[in-house]
């Protein structure tokens, strides 16, 4: 893109400068610290000038926005026509106490549905099972059965109203509940929008709320895109989310990469199912963290979007261009915020949710100051919703498109995450794929070393962290904390009797057995699986079924 005379030009102006104004600066005013690093710890140049994207292709490496290969943004006028889905994560206690948080957001200006839900509904456990004793609505609402859901959604118009659930494992499970609802309210499926996150590699890699071995996993995840391409046309069936990566201390550049590998993954399951690519790769969306370093987290999506678009249409042969598109869900980093000084964490989720919104996401949602400390207080996630709402509003960052595009240092830095990701891909490859890569802990390793990494640094004093290592106070905090519904549990566990006392339990006892079945066999299961959730089957219930069919996976230590 550069003329290569006025390169050379640059280059000893580059070096002039260096042994004059840099240098007679530097003896006058030293710099802070010897070397200036990412929070991935990688190294960042004093200057970016073209010398660092020299070899830069307007069109085969940015494009314009909304064309091939998508650097620049997925819609050619991105947030000038619409904003991002605002999205506040929401769930705790029980369903009636999660349904009026998401009524108040709404209220509040919230424009989508983000679900939390409880460990125990996580891993596939009712509320009253031993396994689930203690873990009741602490991270999210607690959903057992149909019923649950239905009162979750009461009064929720789910035609209009878009909703994302953070739920892997039981993913199939969770979807029947919201379809056989919806269903039961009168909503078609082609009128539901949405997205199950069902990123079932990813709680290999990282998150540890797997309950069934990889394959049969990986099975029930082309089950649900199988399905959802045939009946929910509007629906995502899998987010697939780095989100987790990064909060299990990965580097920027491994949340890409690792992420982008599972992408890969699915589409290879998908097309081994023997559906027709440009038929689900539309309906794949992606979920990544927004972290504290700025411009690297931009430069992330941007290389994202670049990639995706690159290995959709060469590797995997995608002829409809929707396919190449990599749309994205943002969170701000949960792992970044501290119990120390909780107000700071409104001005870390502002700039990690501007980052994200420079970087061209598609839906946000943006953390509470308080969670480093519980769930979200009515107040705090006000804050939180209203920050996004300011970024829209008022600050100017959504009149044009790709504002930082050209940037010799953002530019620079996507290309350098881009090159860190294929390098990861031939190793990924190397080892026979992601699955046997998982399997013998090079993930879980990567990221272990990147996080001890991270941590040594902060506790040696080579990175502050605002309240923790810098500018301490000791001072009380003094910041409200929800409180839930101490009788809850209570009425969770007696609705839950209920169902089981007031359903037709030989039509359930058959629903189950046929789901058995089919898990024993290769048919889809999800036409199963709504069966039993229409007949009030529990989600434990399901679970167990498929348990004993698929087993329960035990990870291997690696030492």
């Amino acid at each position: 893109m550069y003329d290569r005379k006025k390169l050379d030009d640059l280059k000893v102006s580059f070096e002039k400068w260096e042994e004059t104004s840099l240098q007679k600066a530097l003896t006058q005013m030293p710099e802070r610290r010897e070397e200036f690093v990412t929070t991935s710890s990688e190294p960042i140049n004093r200057l970016y000038s073209p010398l660092d994207v020299a070899d830069l292709d307007y069109a085969a490496d940015l494009g314009l926005p909304g064309e091939y290969p998508f650097t620049r943004g997925v819609h050619p006028t991105l947030h000038r026509s619409k904003l991002w889905t605002m999205r506040m994560f929401a769930g705790f206690g029980t369903a009636e106490e999660t349904n009026r948080r998401f009524k108040y957001l709404l209220e509040q200006g919230q424009t989508g549905l983000s679900i939390a839900f409880d460990l125990a509904t996580l891993m596939g456990y009712d509320t009253d099972q031993p396994e689930a004793l203690g873990e009741f609505g602490k991270c999210g609402v607690a959903i057992s059965s149909l019923k649950d859901m239905e009162i979750l959604l009461n009064g929720i118009q789910l035609d209009k109203v878009s909703s994302s659930m953070t739920i892997n494992s039981p993913a199939a499970i969770i979807w029947a509940m919201y379809l056989a609802a919806a269903e039961n309210q009168g909503v078609r499926p082609d009128q539901l929008r949405g997205t199950i996150q069902n990123d079932i590699l990813k709680e290999f890699i990282a998150q540890k709320e797997f309950i069934f071995p990889p394959e049969p996993s990986m099975r029930l995840v082309a089950d649900t895109m199988e399905f959802g391409a045939q009946k929910i046309p509007q629906w995502n069936t899998i987010s697939i989310s780095g989100y987790h990566i990064r909060e299990a201390g990965s580097t920027a550049a491994q949340e890409l990469a690792f992420t982008l590998a599972d992408g890969m993954e699915y589409v290879r399951w998908g097309m081994a199912r023997g559906m027709d690519v440009d038929k689900f790769a539309p309906r794949l969306s992606f979920f990544f963290n927004a972290h504290n370093d700025f411009f690297e987290e931009i430069a992330k999506y941007r290389a994202a979007r670049r990639i995706w678009a690159r290995e959709m249409r060469e590797t995997f042969k995608a002829k409809d261009p929707r396919s190449w598109l990599l749309r994205f869900h943002t969170q701000t980093a949960g792992a970044s915020l501290t119990a120390q000084q909780p107000e700071n964490n409104v001005v870390r989720v502002a700039l990690q949710a501007l980052s994200a919104v420079l970087g061209g996401t598609q839906s946000l949602h943006t953390n509470s100051m308080d969670e480093a400390l519980a769930l979200p207080s009515e107040q705090a996630v006000t804050v939180a919703l209203r920050t996004q709402q300011i970024i829209a509003e008022e600050s100017g960052v959504t009149n044009t498109v790709d504002p930082l595009g050209g940037s010799f240092f953002v530019e620079a830095q996507t290309n350098r995450i881009e090159k860190q990701a294929y390098d990861y891909f031939r190793r990924i490859e190397e080892i026979g794929g992601v699955i046997p890569a998982i399997e013998k802990g090079f993930f879980q390793s990567e990221i272990a070393e990147a996080a001890y990494r991270y941590q040594r640094e902060i506790d040696l004093g080579k990175r502050n962290i605002v309240g923790v290592n810098a500018y301490v106070e000791d001072k009380p905090l003094n910041v409200p904390i929800l409180k839930m519904d101490p009788d809850g549990y209570e009425r969770q566990v007696s609705r839950l009797n209920e169902v089981r006392k007031t359903r037709d339990n030989g039509r359930v006892g058959q629903t189950l057995d046929r789901l058995r079945i089919a898990c024993e066999g290769t048919e889809n299961t999800m036409p199963h699986i709504m069966e039993c959730v229409h007949a009030y089957a529990t989600l434990g219930e399901i679970v167990g079924v498929m348990k004993k069919v698929f087993g329960e996976y035990q990870e291997s230590t690696v030492i």
